[in-house]
């Protein structure tokens, strides 16, 4: 830095470039935040500046030197270097300062309302366009409990602000509040987070309180999310500043990321607030169980209220830097008898210089010395020993719910739970289950216990089978003292909702044989009294429903506990929400009204599933689920929170549009997404379009489509399944008319190959029409264009009608899916505050950023799978901050297996993406593996996460042979079977120094540590 510049000169020259609209919420000129549909692209213009100012170095200001002031100039503020007079030092070069945007009826910093007695009022800035309005709610009766009904409305004061004024002596003890934007079109759309406001805490009875809004998308906002707040930060405290005996002005702001010894700092323009010396700026202070930073100060006497945040180092007594940001911050001049509250949101930091990293792996797939098989929720603790080991904060696992709808290996499925709240059984220690008295019962199945062990994927019957009838043996004996308990009778008050259904659903699941309600000869239809008669004490079922009582508490205390055990090494573990739930599952029996049974979800095809896939799950009814604001799905966020920090919302892009099939349908390529605004009929004809219903809505099938379907066997497929229907066509026989008749026929028959032609038959159409419009509304066919029928047509209908299809799922949707997300995920989200993230994969709408950036989501980055649809490759440096990025995911192939996939794709990786001249290696070699684990590592994203099958990969010793035998699940294979376990024991990943180090030096080295 030259030597020759003065001292702002330098703060200014290298304090990082921060984003233009400042963190606290406001746009540059006014400090107002403008309404939320335009906040989202002010803070996708400045995500970069972000990303380039936690790239720089923080500001050491020399002691002494002083802040510009600003003098009160109402039209242009002009700053200028405090004079020697003001503040003892030497006179420095003025400087102007950037013309501050004010409104035409006010002059900023001056105060020109009359005070009312006994009143408070709150001042929101916001500038609104014509027709939106805001409310202010809270949790009290003043407020309408937090009730958007009874929400008070607010008073349009200026362009910058909203205000309303209430009587102080309704308002009797300390309450939280927020602002509500009511939008033209009537939805509404809050405030992040809650304030609050506490009457005993002023010396006044007339109190301004000037709030920022607080919108979810600012980075800062993750920081104050369950896991950083609980976990991964400590409670950061400071506290020496005596509070004046008057107090005419209470400033307010959060800094999240401030380094050990660090404290915000207040400096302004006058004596009180020290003339902008940094050599004795105003400490401000904070308690632990406080978000905000706060002062009090009296400012009486001062007419212009000019200040700005900054950044002071207890420990080296020294002033590091200003808040960033061009413009300084106003408030309002003293009022005698008034205090003045500024809540100024987050001050102008760097907010993207956390980083972290993680490991994912299915608790199913853990190995240690001592399980049973499987992996069990105790297992976790020694991965977390690992994970602090070589410095990884996060441990992400795959859905522990219970799936067992039939006892086989069918149900190792983990995304098909039979509850959504219930807990896996086969994850249950039984060591840990075993009283003193039983511990003796454990030693008849040891032999049996290293058996399991030792097997090189998961016996999921042989397990499950082992563990239940261990927990049978000693029920009787223990279970008087476990229902007695205070901790058991705790549990169940506050699981009772959906445990005493699902024990009852599971009792009558074995009693019946199935667990396809439909097919019971009792108890088809949920009933509250009928449930509770089989779980009451003297009735035959009542042991056999109460043992899944014992079972479920067992697995909470378990789960809670390895949970706790890695808070205790500062490490957060991440679950999983399943987008669906089983169709013969405790949810759909108990609540049939909150799905659409007639349907299956699923996704259109992808280069991974080029069928597509149908998961099989019910659709959700969104507007029955709204009319009690999502409290299924609310139960199930709070349900999630008493074990995990984080979680992922698998296939996000439901919440948007889901992928619905026919149940007559197998494959998922007979899908359509719902809801989706249709094609109308008429829209053929304007397009130039000959429109035949049989021709587009029925299969196309001719004797050169038998003969490339179906080769040599064309006379057998028309002899038994087809019918002629004229015009050297023909069609499908009644009995064999959808697919899922086809997969009946063939139930007993071993001919995968024309099964799957006739599957193509069936699905060789254009249109679907939609159900009930009578010929008059339609929906695409997905990738038309790689259909016979398709091909069939001449160049120029071909064109008009990729035109349309275009129309139909690229352009006339977003807008619509955009409304259906942001009906549904505001609300899920204010419900809880773990840290959401978002698997935002597949045909990914262009609305879905936008919302998940609005919302403060983090997206997952994939390598292999870019969103940009020019690109290949996605490269894990161009990750925005809100992410999580990963080489890999458990419906994919490891890397090494990838590597060995495609010679073409791996060629141009090699050369493209790592660099390298020349022929790619045939194998994926462990120099290949370290280069592609560090490109994750160095990413900007917040979050480098990485399965453990990938970190293992980078070494030639500890990496599994065959990396064909790592890969967890394959989506186009819906009977898969989930039995991936690691080829180690954790015990001896923790031994193993030379790889342990290696990959420590890597996490630290790219500042994840």
């Amino acid at each position: 830095m030259p030597s020759k510049k003065s001292t702002k000169e330098k703060v200014m020259a290298e304090e990082p470039k921060v984003q233009e609209k400042p963190s606290n919420g406001t746009i540059p000129g006014n400090g107002i935040p403008s309404n939320p549909t335009k906040i989202i692209e002010i803070h996708d213009k400045s995500a970069k500046l972000q990303e380039e100012e936690s790239k720089l170095p923080a500001v050491s200001v020399k002691k002494g030197a002083v802040k510009n002031k600003v003098a009160p100039k109402p039209a242009v503020a002009k700053a200028k270097t405090p004079t020697k007079s003001e503040t003892g030092k030497a006179k420095t070069p003025a400087k102007k300062s950037v013309p501050v945007k004010k409104s035409a009826s006010k002059k900023p910093g001056v105060e020109t309302q009359s005070v009312k007695v006994n009143t408070v009022e709150f001042r929101i800035r916001f500038h609104t366009e014509y027709g939106q309005s805001l409310y202010l709610i809270g949790a009290s009766t003043l407020l309408g409990e937090m009730n958007i009904e009874k929400a008070i409305p607010m008073e349009y004061l200026d362009r910058e602000h909203w205000t309303v004024s209430l009587n102080l002596d309704e308002i009797k003890t300390a309450v939280r509040y927020q602002y509500v934007l009511k939008q033209k079109d009537g939805s509404f759309e809050y405030d992040w987070g809650f304030k609050t406001f506490d009457p005993a805490s002023f010396k006044s009875k007339n109190i301004l309180v000037i709030d920022s809004w607080n919108h979810a998308g600012y980075y800062e906002n993750v920081f104050y999310t369950e896991p950083f707040q609980e976990v991964l930060f400590g409670k950061s405290t400071y506290n020496n500043s005596k509070s004046p005996k008057t107090i005419t002005h209470r400033f307010l702001v959060k800094a999240p990321l401030l380094q050990n010894g660090e404290v915000i700092c207040l400096l302004g323009y006058g004596e009180h607030l020290k003339n902008w010396n940094t050599e004795s700026p105003l400490l401000l202070n904070k308690k632990a169980e406080d978000d905000f930073w706060s002062l009090d100060v009296d400012l009486s006497g001062q007419h212009h209220v000019e200040y700005k945040y900054g950044v002071y180092d207890t420990i080296k007594k020294d002033f590091i830097r200003y808040e960033g940001g061009n413009l300084n911050r106003y408030a309002p001049s003293p009022v005698k008898g008034q205090v003045v509250s500024v809540n100024d949101g987050f001050a102008i930091l760097p907010n993207t210089t956390w980083k972290a990293a993680g490991v994912a792996i299915p608790v199913f797939s853990l190995r240690t010395e001592r399980s049973y098989g499987v992996g069990e929720f105790t297992d976790l603790k020694l991965l977390v020993d690992w994970a602090k080991h070589i410095g990884l904060k996060m441990i992400q696992i795959l859905p522990v719910n219970d799936t067992s709808a039939t006892h086989t290996w069918t149900d190792s499925y983990p995304y098909a739970a039979i509850s959504a709240f219930a807990l896996h059984p086969m994850f249950l220690d039984l060591e840990k289950v075993a009283d003193s008295k039983n511990k003796s019962l454990l030693k008849d199945i040891e032999e049996k216990r290293k058996e399991l062990n030792g097997s090189s994927t998961i016996q999921y019957e042989a397990v499950n089978e082992l563990k239940l009838q261990f927990i049978e043996k000693i029920y009787p004996s223990q279970k008087a003292a476990t229902f007695k308990s205070k901790d058991f009778k705790e549990f169940f008050k506050a699981n009772e909702h959906w445990l005493v259904p699902y024990a009852v659903f599971s009792y009558l699941r074995d009693e019946y044989g199935t667990s396809d309600f439909n097919q019971w000869p009792a108890h088809k239809n949920y009933d509250d009294a009928e449930v509770a008669t089989l779980a009451k004490e003297g009735t035959t079922s009542h042991d056999k429903v109460n043992i899944h009582f014992f079972i479920q508490y067992h697995l909470h205390l378990q789960l809670k506990e390895a949970t706790e055990y890695a808070h205790s090494k500062q490490i957060i573990v991440k679950g999983d929400i399943p987008i669906g739930v089983y169709r013969y599952g405790v949810d759909a029996w108990q609540h049939p009204e909150l799905f659409h049974m007639n349907v299956q979800a699923g996704a259109p095809p992808d280069d991974f599933a080029v069928k597509g896939q149908n998961w099989g799950f019910p659709t959700y009814n969104w507007e029955r689920m709204k009319q009690d604001g999502f409290e299924w799905w609310r139960q199930r966020f709070t349900q999630m929170s008493y074990y995990f920090d984080a979680f992922r919302i698998d296939h996000i892009l439901g919440f948007f549009r889901i992928w619905s099939i026919p149940l007559d349908a197998v494959e998922g390529i007979m899908g359509r997404f719902v809801p989706a605004i249709p094609v109308h009929v008429n829209e053929f004809g304007e397009r130039g379009i000959h429109f035949d219903y049989n021709r587009y809505c029925r299969p196309l099938i001719t004797e050169s489509i038998l003969h490339e379907v179906f080769g040599e066997r064309v006379e057998e497929v028309k002899e038994t399944f087809l019918k002629e229907s004229g015009w050297e066509q023909f069609a499908l026989k009644d009995e064999f008319r959808t697919q899922r008749q086809v997969e009946q026929y063939f139930a007993d028959k071993d001919d995968q190959q024309l099964k799957e032609g006739l599957y193509d038959l069936i699905s060789n159409v254009i249109l679907f029409e939609e159900e009930g419009s009578n010929g008059t509304r339609f929906h695409f066919r997905f990738g038309i264009e790689d259909t016979l029928s398709y091909k069939e047509f001449d160049a120029h209908t071909k064109h008009l009608l990729k035109q349309l299809y275009v129309n139909y799922f690229f352009e006339r949707q977003d807008h619509h899916w955009k409304i259906e997300a942001m009906q549904k995920l505001p609300g899920l989200k204010r419900s809880t505050n773990m840290l959401i993230c978002g698997e935002d994969l597949g045909l990914v709408p262009h609305s879905v950023p936008d919302v998940m950036n609005h919302l403060g989501i983090l997206s997952l980055e994939i390598q292999r799978m870019p969103k940009a649809v020019h690109k290949q490759f996605f490269h894990p440096a161009d990750a925005p901050y809100l992410s999580v990025v990963t080489p890999s995911t458990h419906d994919m192939s490891t890397v090494r297996s990838w590597w060995e996939e495609d010679r073409t794709n791996t060629q141009k990786f090699y050369n493209n993406e790592l660099r390298q001249p020349g022929d790619a290696p045939y194998y994926c070699e462990p120099w290949i593996s370290k280069a592609i684990i560090l490109q994750h590592l160095q990413s900007p994203a917040m979050w480098s996460i990485f399965q453990i099958q990938d970190l293992l990969g980078i070494s030639g010793d500890l990496r599994r042979e065959d990396p064909s035998e790592e890969r967890i699940n394959l989506p186009s294979n819906p009977k898969h079977y989930w039995n991936y376990r690691m080829h180690l024991n954790i015990e001896d990943l923790l031994k193993s120094d030379e790889f342990n180090t290696e990959l420590r030096d890597y996490i630290e080295s790219s500042g994840r540590n």
